[in-house]
């Protein structure tokens, strides 16, 4: 193996480097590397790294393709086979299974914690993990107890399966990943890890990660929370994705966490699940930004400005009657968010509102909403009811959702594998 290559490479801190081709392009990410453990507590054996490459997908690259493991870039060169990596018998994914391990000191008979593990390449070119990064035992009123690096042969408890595993160090190698990406790598660690790191996210964290898994794979880790726990998940939820979620787990499930959620969050949700989910009632968010005719400009940018607020949601801000909270008094119409950037910061939103927005009822088809949204070029609609009250809004990604085959998180992973150069990439 030829390049500038590290003599020893700690795994936890080579996760999310970017990887290139040799013309310097971007390929992906690393996400993990695999190893296959060896008898006699020989150290295991790296047979390549797990690179998250565009549209999410997980990949192999064998360790021989990498020429060049320098601090922040990792360069790989070579043919990239595409097909989804699913690990084999007897392969292990170093972070996603040996990370926060416990283990235990041959010489002492020791607990410690794995915190890190360290691979070094052999004269042969092959790699191997021969150091462990560990974490004793916190004394007294300390949280945390000394660190050390020691040698492979030191410590033993990697081949026994029923370990008691944390999720600390893990987590911070994931902490960085938006929620998509995350889920990603979520539904690729066995069903025990995945719930333990689930369990470890916060209440809103893993609401976001939840909002963007497979069906499947979501209502099987929803099934793994216990009652209270899922309750204050759901309600962390966009109210339209609870519904979903709510749909898919069973009628008697979902009454049981509906009536463990909060009053206020619940009610949304309920309302919700009347609407089919293929209308546009089934689709919508009943948290849209709705302000007055008399609020201005200066008020329309600090809502939008929220950080919780999505880019479809804060592309305007709708219009209407008191009350505010959906349903609202009589809908008005919108104001668009370029409009707001155009106007002085203390104009009224009355004096700038686009009265043309009709908005469609809450039992319009899922082809009725793609083609208005198409149409008018908007990223989001408004729903009101016969009354002309407004409902909530559907954006575009709800459509696309929608749109979209079942699975297509999924699946898009899943198609035949594509072999190509990575210098084309």
């Amino acid at each position: 193996m030829s390049g500038n290559l590290l003599n020893r490479v700690f795994l936890a801190r080579l996760a999310g480097t970017a990887v290139f081709d040799p013309n310097g392009d971007p390929v992906g990410k690393v996400r993990d590397a695999v190893a296959t453990l060896r008898s006699t507590n020989q150290p295991p054996r790296i047979l390549g790294l797990v690179v998250e490459v565009p549209l999410r997908r997980r990949v192999f690259v064998p360790i021989t393709r990498v020429t060049s493991i320098e601090s922040g870039a990792v360069v790989i060169t070579g043919l990239l086979n595409m097909r989804r990596f699913d690990t084999r018998p007897g392969e292990v994914l170093v972070l996603g299974e040996m990370l926060d391990r416990s283990i235990t000191l041959i010489e002492s008979g020791e607990a410690v914690v794995v915190e890190d593990m360290g691979m070094e390449e052999t004269r042969t070119g092959d790699w191997f993990i021969n150091r462990v990064h560990i974490m004793r035992r916190g004394r007294g009123l300390r949280r945390k107890g000394a660190t050390s690096t020691v040698a492979w042969e030191e410590v033993t408890g990697f081949a026994t399966t029923e370990q008691n595993q944390g999720v600390a160090n893990l987590m911070t190698t994931l902490a960085n990943l938006r929620a998509a990406d995350l889920a990603a790598v979520l539904q690729d660690l066995a069903p025990k890890r995945r719930v333990e790191v689930a369990i470890a996210l916060d209440d809103e964290r893993l609401a976001d990660v939840l909002e963007e898994m497979d069906e499947t794979d979501r209502v099987a880790l929803l099934a793994e929370l216990e009652g209270e726990r899922a309750a204050d998940v759901l309600g962390e939820m966009d109210p339209d994705d609870a519904a979903d979620l709510l749909r898919e787990i069973g009628e008697e499930r979902a009454n049981a966490l509906l009536e463990l959620m909060e009053p206020e969050d619940a009610e949304d949700v309920l309302r919700l699940m009347n609407y089919e989910d293929y209308s546009a009632g089934g689709m919508m968010t009943t948290e849209p930004i709705v302000l007055t005719a008399d609020s201005t400009v200066a008020d329309a940018l600090a809502a939008v400005r929220q950080k919780e607020i999505s880019p479809a949601l804060a592309s305007q801000i709708y219009i209407c009657r008191q009350p505010v909270e959906t349903p609202t008094g009589r809908f008005i119409g919108v104001v668009h968010y370029q409009r707001l950037l155009r106007e002085p910061p203390a104009t009224l939103l009355g004096s700038i509102v686009d009265n043309d927005a009709k908005g469609v009822n809450p039992d319009s088809t899922l082809h009725e909403v793609s083609s208005y949204l198409a149409s008018y070029n908007m990223l989001s609609l408004p729903v009101v009811d016969v009354n002309e009250r407004l409902l909530g809004a559907v954006t575009v990604d709800d459509v696309l959702d929608h749109l979209l085959p079942e699975n297509w998180r999924h699946d898009h992973r899943e198609k035949s594998p594509v072999t190509f150069k990575s210098e084309t990439l």
